[in-house]
């Protein structure tokens, strides 16, 4: 029997203070291989998109190239991207699908600016120029960790917390955390995205990452890790302000 007194269903993300929305940002990552020529023909081929991207070199592929495309509805992947994907040079690519993913920005719960957390902010992190270096990466956490309390849940996330704070204030790396419940092929929770200046720092905060209790006990899997250098951004970001304490969990590794 259907309940008669069921509360309104909210999935509302919330904020610090009793903010709630219902805005959040779409991030996709494609990754190709096949492409021998200049990254130039490629980004002419999505300028008249109307769509935010940013296009990469893949580090560990010579012939490799990755597109991140943001937007707020999902349906512009399908309508404005695809066409272009399906006829453009891209097309002759072929795509690695294992290093592909989707995911959605969200809240913790104590956000001060809760709109710019959810659709500003990434979108500044990836188009920054000053942060070339991007390296991203999917996991999924263990069954043992959603049975925690979420007070101990939250006291083992606050380690991530202090050590992204401490690299974002060093201007050694920031972050982008994004869920990818029922987005992705491999099941994961979470999408990373590291950004700096140089590469060395991050893989520095991965492996400083890997000391904490989340990444040492609660996490199932991880990876495979993308790490790109950015060659074309669809528009140059505004500097992002310096982080504000409480800083959210960084880099969920």
């Amino acid at each position: 029997m259907r309940p008669t007194s069921a509360e309104p269903l909210d999935i509302s993300e919330r904020g610090a203070n009793g903010a709630k929305s219902n805005r959040r940002l779409f991030m996709q990552l494609l990754v190709f291989s096949g492409w021998r020529a200049d990254h130039t023909r490629l980004a002419d081929a999505l300028k008249n998109t109307g769509m935010t991207h940013v296009l990469y070199e893949n580090a560990n592929d010579p012939q490799g190239v990755a597109l991140l495309t943001m937007c707020e509805d999902p349906e512009e992947l399908l309508t404005k991207m695809r066409p272009v994907l399906r006829v453009s040079l891209f097309s002759t690519l072929t795509l690695k699908n294992e290093m592909s993913f989707l995911g959605r920005s969200y809240s913790i719960g104590y956000e001060q600016d809760l709109e710019d957390t959810l659709t500003g902010r990434p979108v500044r992190y990836a188009l920054d120029p000053e942060t070339p270096w991007h390296v991203w990466y999917p996991l999924r956490r263990s069954g043992e960790f959603e049975a925690l309390p979420r007070e101990e849940q939250m006291a083992i996330l606050k380690e991530h917390g202090d050590i992204g704070f401490r690299f974002g204030s060093a201007g050694l790396g920031r972050d982008i955390r994004l869920a990818s419940h029922g987005l992705g092929g491999a099941d994961n929770d979470f999408v990373i995205g590291l950004l700096g200046k140089e590469l060395a720092p991050l893989s520095v905060l991965v492996a400083t990452m890997r000391k904490t209790k989340q990444t040492s006990v609660y996490l199932e899997s991880i990876g495979p890790f993308f790490v790109g250098r950015a060659v074309w951004r669809s528009r140059v970001a505004a500097p992002a302000p310096a982080p504000v304490h409480p800083a959210p969990p960084a880099a969920q590794a």
